[in-house]
């Protein structure tokens, strides 16, 4: 061990990691824990780079350092967070949910947050007024709406001016009314793309050259029902599902721009995106209104009006605390490296994991197991099913 410790491979494996480590310090805006962390993952190409040229020699001992080294920096370069500074960041749907929380949680941090919402003179806007910073401004943004978008543009641009805007969150979404896609209206399908993935994209193309000045982020607001089918999510789940196919185009495409792009797949929490009573009034009477009568035969009465159940149970199965989407958004917007997927909530990666690695009779199978207590259509019912109805 002597003989190594006065080696020039040993000097230099060591001299590295140090420039390495401190560099990695110097760097992290993190907690005190979380800054042990960074200094251990820099540690941990020293100690087995010297330990494996102890054991397998000069060459074995160089190539376990040189691949340490290439995992930790992947790793550190995630952990990394660049300071805020005065970065600006757009958020649309800030009226409730998500948007709310995200534009909050940002301004407490001390971004310039431009808070998009649908109604400037909703409750939503004046409580984000209320309890917010100067540093926040409200924007009348209904995203599907291009004059305002265009004017949200010129008044971000105004503001922001040479420096341009670091981040735009697209968060903006509506659920639609949960129900088999044989059911739901072509309205239904065709305002969820509206709001869901065209005002993302026409938002997106035009905020660009104000993110390009910066070479900043954008974080597309998907949904878990986005990368797996989901049973009643037809509408929802592919507009999300377009939603995340341009968030990967666009990674790709923007790279060269310096501009960061990623996706966000929540899992169920609880947010409001399922609407108020009188919305669901109306979603179910235009879905009723449009039912051929041989398949509203076919569903029967009683399974169609526990559509409405299921959207009154849907609160109950979700989860409050929002954390895990605002820590995911805020490591997309200032990690060195952010990933270009976040599956923030239970169960979302790992029901995406077995969407993707397992066959998809699997994958169904658990799906099926996960709604066996659903109610089933009249005519697949059994004398079983239709005792248990009684």
């Amino acid at each position: 061990m002597d003989a190594l410790a006065s080696s020039p491979l040993g000097w230099l494996c060591a001299g590295v990691t140090a420039l390495f480590g401190v560099t990695a310090l110097c760097t992290a805006q993190r907690s005190p824990m979380d800054k042990a962390n960074v200094l251990l993952w820099s540690l941990l190409p020293a100690l087995l780079g010297l330990l494996c040229l102890a054991l397998l020699g000069a060459a074995g001992g160089l190539v376990v350092f040189l691949a340490t080294c290439l995992i930790s920096s992947t790793y550190l370069g995630g952990q990394i967070l660049l300071p805020v500074g005065d970065k600006a960041v757009l958020v649309t749907g800030s009226d409730t949910g998500i948007g709310h929380a995200l534009a909050k949680y940002l301004d407490s941090l001390g971004f310039v947050v431009f808070a998009g919402v649908l109604d400037k003179d909703g409750p939503g806007a004046e409580e984000l007024q209320r309890s917010c910073s100067g540093r926040l401004s409200l924007l009348q943004l209904d995203v599907t709406n291009a004059t305002q978008v265009k004017e949200a543009y010129l008044k971000v641009s105004e503001k922001v001016q040479s420096t341009g805007l670091w981040g735009v969150v697209n968060n903006a979404g509506i659920l639609g009314f949960p129900a088999d896609g044989e059911l739901l209206p072509m309205s239904n399908y065709r305002q969820c793309m509206e709001v869901n993935f065209f005002g993302a994209v026409e938002l997106s193309k035009t905020f660009l050259p104000l993110l390009r000045k910066s070479q900043g982020r954008l974080v597309n607001m998907s949904s878990m029902a986005g990368g797996i089918p989901l049973p009643r999510y037809a509408a929802y789940g592919a507009s999300k599902a377009a939603l995340s196919m341009f968030s990967g185009v666009m990674r790709q495409e923007l790279s060269k721009w310096g501009i960061k792009v990623a996706a966000i797949h929540p899992s169920g929490f609880r947010t409001g995106i399922q609407g108020t009573s009188d919305l669901w009034d109306k979603q179910e009477k235009e879905l009723m209104e449009n039912l051929p009568a041989d398949t509203r035969q076919a569903y029967g009465e009683d399974y169609l009006q526990g559509l409405r159940s299921y959207l009154l149970h849907m609160p109950t199965c979700c989860d409050p605390d929002l954390s895990p989407v605002l820590g995911d958004v805020l490591h997309a917007l200032l990690a060195r490296r952010p990933h270009g997927l976040y599956t923030p909530g239970k169960g979302a990666y790992l029901l995406l994991c077995i969407f993707c690695c397992f066959p998809l009779w699997c994958y169904d199978f658990i799906i099926s197991k996960m709604l066996s207590a659903e109610p089933v259509p009249r005519e697949q019912r059994t004398s079983e099913d239709e005792s248990k109805n009684l």
